[in-house]
């Protein structure tokens, strides 16, 4: 196990969890088991970052794009998300973990809307670390839906040109101004945002392991972690003015 400080944890860690397919096909079976062996390593990843402290985890979960998918696989995706809630939503709030979700949830099927709701309502008090699942999510319709929101409001005179900042945008987001990722992971070994966190991960450290995402483990966790914590992030300056900021 890799040695963690946990006085430099990142804040805010997301995670595109890819490579269920091909974790199934390199074992022989259809990829719906691989979709159920994701969620073992969700569970474990989720149990992990908050034992030990980080405040956001946000799991890149069903993309806008994987409505494309074979309608049978879709099916069984929603299947086992609505599963995963109704199974994690007692420990959710046992461990103080708040549930969120980002993305066109007008899209789910609308049982798994209402399962949602409900796990989202039963946590809505937790607040010892946010899980955000992003749920039929691009980062493209984002943007592009904040811009529309944005413009219903001008157009009600709620803002002017001049106020339309970059705090101030970012509020119209799905991540409704929440902190943006110190640290983005992506399984599979595949060097792609795939659409996810555009805006937010402007200045997000990146993180690739090779390891599929059903094998993605505490273990690869802390990995990610460690790497994390050996890299200086700079924002845009330079170590030394880093240094005097600190002092």
């Amino acid at each position: 196990m890799e040695a963690i400080d946990k006085e430099k944890l990142p804040h805010h860690v997301a995670i595109i969890m890819d490579g269920n397919g091909r974790w199934a096909k390199k074992k022989m079976l259809n990829r719906i088991s691989g979709h159920i062996k994701g969620i073992d390593a969700v569970r474990e990843v989720v149990r992990t970052c908050r034992e030990l402290g980080i405040k956001i985890l946000t799991l890149y979960a069903f993309s806008v794009e994987n409505w494309k998918r074979p309608k049978e696989e879709v099916t069984a995706l929603m299947g086992l998300l609505k599963e995963y809630l109704q199974k994690e939503t007692g420990e959710m709030v046992k461990n103080d973990i708040r549930l969120s979700a980002l993305g066109r949830l007008q899209d789910l099927p609308p049982d798994v809307q209402a399962t949602l709701s409900e796990t989202i309502e039963k946590t809505k008090r937790c607040e010892g670390m946010l899980l955000n699942l992003a749920l039929s999510y691009g980062g493209r319709s984002e943007i592009l839906h904040a811009v529309q929101t944005l413009l219903r409001d001008f157009q009600k005179g709620n803002i002017t040109p001049e106020e339309i900042t970059f705090q101030r945008f970012s509020r119209y987001l799905w991540t409704q101004g929440g902190p943006d990722p110190d640290l983005l992971i992506r399984t599979s070994g595949e060097f792609r945002i795939s659409n996810f966190l555009l805006w937010q991960i402007a200045y997000t450290e990146l993180y690739v392991t090779d390891t599929l995402w059903p094998d993605f483990d505490k273990a690869e966790l802390l990995k990610a972690l460690a790497d994390y914590q050996s890299r200086e992030r700079r924002f845009g300056m330079i170590s030394e003015q880093l240094e005097n900021m600190e002092k």
